[in-house]
């Protein structure tokens, strides 16, 4: 079986919700749960004010746009392709483009399982990246993004820095 990856699909705007639905419908009443593996609408918290009130509400990351990650075929393709409300999958011409690892990170999906040998209040050293031959305490571990947030000090104050899984290593 071919691989599963990460597409995009552009859809009418505001109806990505709708599209999402009417693929899952899709997906169940043609049994292609094997090759169609997930449908995703990006989401973030976003602090609005209004009226002197704060409150914290939902917004799509990318209006417009919807995530599949599915296993390309001709079947797939146009089960996506003819769903109302599609326009088309992102990439040149017809062909759909998978999303890479590095778009996908930092979107929250993870695409490979990560263990790692340390865990909150380990000590651990900075082995890659801007913060390399920091040293710091892991304050909080993210496994959807794979980061570990850490304390170093800057400027004689401890700043909370969000650092990779792949970028650290525990002190022994």
């Amino acid at each position: 079986m071919a691989e599963a990856n990460w597409y995009v699909v552009h859809t009418y705007s505001g109806y990505e919700n709708k599209v999402k639905a009417n693929i899952e419908k899709t997906i169940e009443n043609r049994h292609l749960e094997e090759e169609i593996l997930e449908v995703r609408v990006p989401m973030e918290d976003v602090v609005e004010v209004k009226n002197g009130t704060k409150k914290t509400v939902q917004k799509k990351m990318f209006p417009g746009y919807v995530l599949i990650n599915m296993v390309m075929n001709d079947d797939t393709w146009y089960v996506v392709r003819n769903t109302r409300g599609v326009t088309g999958f992102v990439g040149p011409g017809s062909k759909p483009v998978p999303l890479t690892e590095a778009e996908m990170k930092p979107l929250g999906i993870k695409t490979e399982n990560i263990s790692v040998d340390f865990a909150e209040g380990d000590t651990i050293a900075v082995v890659a990246g801007v913060w390399k031959d920091t040293v710091g305490v892991v304050q909080r571990m993210d496994f959807g993004k794979q980061t570990a947030t850490i304390n170093v000090e800057l400027f004689g104050r401890e700043t909370p820095v969000e650092i990779s899984f792949a970028e650290v290593r525990k002190m022994s």
